[in-house]
């Protein structure tokens, strides 16, 4: 379904994507096919992204979160998660201030994983820095650290404060979402 559409127009884009979705959803549900016809190359993206994550620059961390995210579920690697690849792609990212792999790293950490001890130290630091950052669950996971004195000393004035900015994130994330207008 290749087709050259003008995204300013809204009635364009509108009726590709109802085509769209009449396509996909015949293909799962009639075909039982859930991907959609879609033949996904996983490790030519990780390859992509790892050459991208190493290279460095301003798009960089994105392609290391990326490399992260598919280390650590597996897909690139037979369904064999490998944490200490994520770690290392995430610490990357979250070092370029990507919320996300702050946030990731805090779950690896607060889990453990083969190769990553767990480790509540860590895994607050990077909760903090996720929360900083405005990651919602990096603020509630650091308010349920302190809230509970989960490896740290219980602190119930930081566990209200983190819990009261999560809930303002929430909030301005809730309103910008829908703030968006078409072709804005």
């Amino acid at each position: 379904m290749a087709a050259i559409i003008n995204l300013e127009d809204e009635e364009e884009v509108r009726s590709y994507l109802e085509n769209l979705h009449v396509e996909y959803s015949y293909q799962c549900f009639k075909e039982k096919d859930p991907d959609g016809g879609l033949d996904p190359d996983l490790k030519a993206a990780y390859k992509s992204f790892m050459k991208s994550c190493e290279k460095g620059g301003k798009k960089s961390v994105n392609a290391c979160h990326n490399v992260g995210l598919l280390a650590h579920d597996g897909r690139v690697n037979d369904d064999k998660p490998d944490p200490v690849v994520a770690r290392d792609h995430y610490t990357k990212a979250c070092d370029g201030n990507f919320a996300p792999s702050c946030f990731n790293l805090s779950v690896i950490y607060l889990q453990g994983a083969p190769g990553v001890p767990k480790d509540m130290t860590r895994a607050l630091e990077y909760s903090l820095k996720g929360c900083e950052l405005g990651h919602v669950w990096a603020c509630a996971n650091a308010s349920r650290m302190y809230k509970l004195g989960d490896g740290i000393e219980k602190n119930d004035a930081k566990a209200e404060d983190l819990k009261n900015r999560a809930k303002q994130l929430h909030k301005e994330q809730k309103e910008a979402s829908s703030s968006i207008a078409f072709g804005e």
